[in-house]
């Protein structure tokens, strides 16, 4: 399972809790604020309900001079005051409901149809409100009869209750109470504050969105940054293929966190670059030392394998052993080459080389060792370019001494060439059993032969593959074992390309 990048799970983690972060905040906020401006407005409307007051009759006062007292035009104007007082720009609606002693209606707002609704829900409040309790005043001389120059009186109600309330169209913040004498409930259109919060809340969506975006630009950046050591052996580790083991990750400008997994990183290629120097060594020395002994064996049973008499039981053993002696000779030169190219001292003579000629030699020595084998070819004329004629045989030789070796009993081969501006590819291809994908991964590894139940009739130790694939790297080059369908297997040989020519195809 391949998981998403470290540094894009960093920043989309990060703007998840900052996301997180702000819409709680935002959330918070919102409430904060609503509930600032709804106290705000309960204690305004408080401060009118007390401002109520001295439009009430007192309870002394005879009925007869309730009317001229407590006329409506003064309740209308102390409801254009509350339209001025609670508006900004424009007057805000409001709604008055003022209800006598005995239960009857002093005033109340137009009965438009805006305002059937809310002057029911004030009615509903005000009966839910209990009777303050009763008050002990005594009423003024006989002789001052007259209310408009009585003395001063303070009528105390019952706290007023605050509710919001909605209808059909609109919200409403309602304050009801209940003087001795009177009921009053005031009714403010919340449209106001709802377009504040309104305005608000926009703010919040286009700021949240803004600020995470930034928070999740910033934690990419940042994290870029953090990461940057580990960029850097990621390269190295890349390089160690293509310039050797002597790569080192220079710790000077390196954070802190990450100087002690670069030492240790370090102290690992110098362990790796000494252990391998030695190992390729040891494979180049004792390749020299093997060779002169291996040369002088050779030479001495050649020598003596003319001086024994034709045909007898010597001269088979020493023929035997002369076989063994070149087999053995062959591997030394495959060591020396592979310790050569390990420490990336290959020498290449470099001459135009006629692929197209090359391969024909291959095929006629094919029509020669597998006569049975059915061979498609498909490639072009003077396909030239510069290489080392000799190592390049070598590279032809163990694909096609492979693909005649692992085939199947009346089996195949196929050769297809494909040439761009700047390459050249070579497939060769044969019928052979399936291999399996763990065998793919370790098939050009140095002595690796795959199941022995199927190689052990096979001669070979394993070191041709390695050895082509080094040769062909040498020339900037590469082979691959290509990815086929079951029943077949393919390898294909990339090489810098010189020339092109016409196509030929045979089929045999």
């Amino acid at each position: 399972m391949k998981f998403p990048s470290f540094r894009l799970r960093i920043a989309l983690s990060s703007a998840a809790l900052a996301g997180t972060t702000l819409v709680g905040f935002g959330a918070v906020s919102w409430f904060q604020i609503y509930n600032a401006k709804i106290s705000r407005l309960d204690a305004e409307l408080l401060n009118h309900l007390m401002r109520a007051t001295p439009n009430l009759p007192p309870r002394w006062e005879p009925t007869e001079l309730l009317g001229k007292e407590n006329r409506p035009s003064r309740w209308k104007f102390y409801e254009d005051s509350l339209s001025d007082a609670f508006g900004s720009n424009t007057k805000t609606p409001i709604v008055l409901l003022v209800i006598d002693a005995n239960g009857n209606i002093v005033y109340q707002s137009n009965s438009l149809s805006a305002h059937v609704e809310v002057n029911r829900l004030l009615l509903e409040r005000l009966k839910l409100i209990p009777l303050p309790p009763p008050q002990q005043i005594e009423p003024p001389p006989p002789s001052n009869r007259n209310p408009s120059v009585g003395p001063p009186h303070f009528l105390r109600p019952r706290p007023p209750q605050f509710i919001t309330e909605h209808t059909a169209k609109a919200a409403w913040r309602i304050a009801a109470t209940k003087f001795p004498n009177a009921q009053v409930a005031i009714a403010v259109n919340l449209q106001a504050v709802n377009q504040e919060m309104a305005t608000i809340q926009n703010i919040f969506l286009v700021s949240i969105p803004g600020g995470l975006l930034l928070v999740a630009v910033g934690a990419w950046l940042v994290s870029g940054g953090a990461l940057r050591p580990i960029r850097q052996l990621t390269g190295v580790i890349q390089q160690v293929n293509v310039k050797g083991l002597d790569q080192r990750i220079p710790i000077g400008t390196t954070d802190v966190e990450f100087v002690e997994l670069i030492q240790v990183f370090n102290l690992m290629l110098e362990r790796l670059e000494r252990s391998f120097t030695q190992a390729s060594r040891f494979s180049g020395d004792a390749a020299h030392e093997l060779k002169t002994p291996l040369t002088i064996l050779q030479g001495e049973l050649e020598r003596t394998l003319q001086q024994v008499d034709p045909g007898s039981e010597v001269q088979q053993r020493l023929s035997n052993l002369l076989d063994e002696v070149r087999r053995l000779s062959g591997i030394m030169r495959k060591l020396l080459l592979l310790s050569l190219a390990d420490a990336g001292k290959m020498s290449l003579y470099m001459v135009e080389v006629d692929m197209s000629e090359l391969l024909m030699e291959m095929l006629e020595d094919v029509e020669m060792l597998a006569p049975n084998l059915t061979v498609q070819t498909e490639f072009t004329d003077g396909l030239r370019l510069q290489g080392d004629r000799d190592l390049l045989i070598q590279v032809l030789q163990n694909l096609f001494s492979n693909a005649i070796k692992y085939n199947l009993p009346n089996g195949w081969i196929e050769i297809r060439t494909h040439q761009t501006q700047t390459t050249l590819h070579i497939t060769i291809a044969n019928a052979s059993k399936d291999i399996p994908v763990s065998e793919r991964l370790r098939i050009f590894d140095r002595f690796y032969r795959g199941d022995p139940a199927r190689t052990r009739k096979i001669e070979g130790i394993g070191l041709g593959l390695s050895l082509a694939r080094e040769i062909a790297r040498a020339h900037h080059g590469d082979l691959t074992l290509d990815s086929t369908a079951f029943g077949q297997t393919a390898f294909t040989l990339t090489l810098p390309m010189k020339g092109v020519g016409g196509t030929r195809q045979e089929k045999n």
